[in-house]
């Protein structure tokens, strides 16, 4: 419930562009196609939190003369939104993953080839909305944020098999393959109603900002023990080194670190050992130093929207910036 109030705060100022936002979302989706207009369905379904056109109503409100924002905000929130889809359903066949918000996922319904179609489709329907208004500057934007997010998804899989990731390496991941997206939202509703290079770049680092914040959080619940949307110890088990585990290894001292190697190499499929990994990580202090780092993260992205006039989209956003850290999902 508690969940629900800051969600739904955060919503107040910008309920009605929301509530028009998801019309013409849902009809920018649909096809001539019968079996996609059916899993298309299924996907307006199970919308999630939907952060990210919120940041970009936000971030264009923030900016706006006399606060209204235009046409080019509805296309850009779009766009981010069946970028990002397309985006969840291709990770859920590269992770293997037949869950998805406590739902089954695509490719469990209708296995990884159509899948990894329907991304396909979502992805171009996306940049064509930017095509098709000659929305060539936020067509920029997005596409930049796609090439990010790839080549981190693909250095993080470079890295797990090699168990030697650095805390500068663990960040340019994150940067990439969450904070991109993040920041090209918070961008893309200020270019949508602002030429000044600067403001766009000011809201491009907030969102950058939260980015990182909120993949640190998403680390975080794999060494909690709350009952999430995530299992626990997830991240281990597919030998994804994150910031608590990155710290810990460095503090330990020689036989905590090759046992802890040990571990994830060769028998983080076992559930004892997987706990056995959080406890040491708990033990060396990971987490602790984790959750510092992503508080400092979330006031520089506060710190920095404080520069911006305040208002009921200000106030909103900062809202937004606390959830990140805080949101127990």
């Amino acid at each position: 419930i508690l969940i629900m109030k800051i969600e739904e705060k955060i919503k107040i100022p910008i309920y009605k562009e929301m509530e028009t936002f998801e019309r013409k979302f849902s009809k920018s989706m649909f096809s001539k196609v019968s079996i996609l207009n059916k899993i298309i369905n299924f996907l307006l379904k199970r919308k999630g939190k939907q952060m990210r056109p919120m940041l970009v109503f936000l971030s264009a409100k923030l900016l706006a003369k006399a606060h209204n924002i235009n046409e080019k905000t509805y296309r850009g929130a779009s766009v981010v939104e069946l970028i990002h889809t397309a985006t969840l359903v291709h990770d859920d066949v590269v992770d293997d993953s037949n869950q998805r918000r406590g739902f089954f996922s695509i490719n469990a319904l209708w296995k990884n080839k159509i899948a990894v179609l329907v991304g396909d489709y979502l992805l171009s329907k996306g940049l064509l909305i930017s095509i098709d208004n000659s929305d060539f500057d936020l067509l920029k934007i997005i596409s930049v944020a796609v090439r990010e997010m790839s080549q981190g998804e693909i250095l993080q899989i470079e890295k797990s098999r090699e168990l030697n990731i650095t805390e500068d390496e663990y960040f340019t991941i994150i940067k990439q393959k969450t904070a991109s997206l993040m920041a090209a939202c918070c961008a893309i509703g200020a270019k949508s109603v602002t030429n000044s290079e600067s403001k766009v770049l000011d809201l491009y680092k907030i969102g950058e900002l939260i980015g990182i914040a909120f993949q640190i959080k998403d680390d975080l619940f794999d060494y909690g023990n709350a009952r999430i949307g995530k299992p626990r110890g997830n991240d281990i088990k597919q030998k994804k080194i994150t910031l608590p585990l990155i710290y810990s290894l460095n503090v330990a001292d020689y036989n905590e670190k090759k046992w802890l190697l040990n571990a994830i190499k060769k028998r983080s499929n076992d559930k004892k050992t997987v706990k056995e990994v959080i406890k040491k990580v708990m033990k060396l202090g990971g987490v602790k130093y984790a959750t510092e780092s992503m508080l400092s993260y979330k006031n520089k992205a506060i710190n920095l929207l404080g520069t911006f006039p305040k208002n009921q989209y200000r106030d909103a956003m900062e809202l937004m910036i606390n959830y990140v850290v805080e949101r127990k999902l």
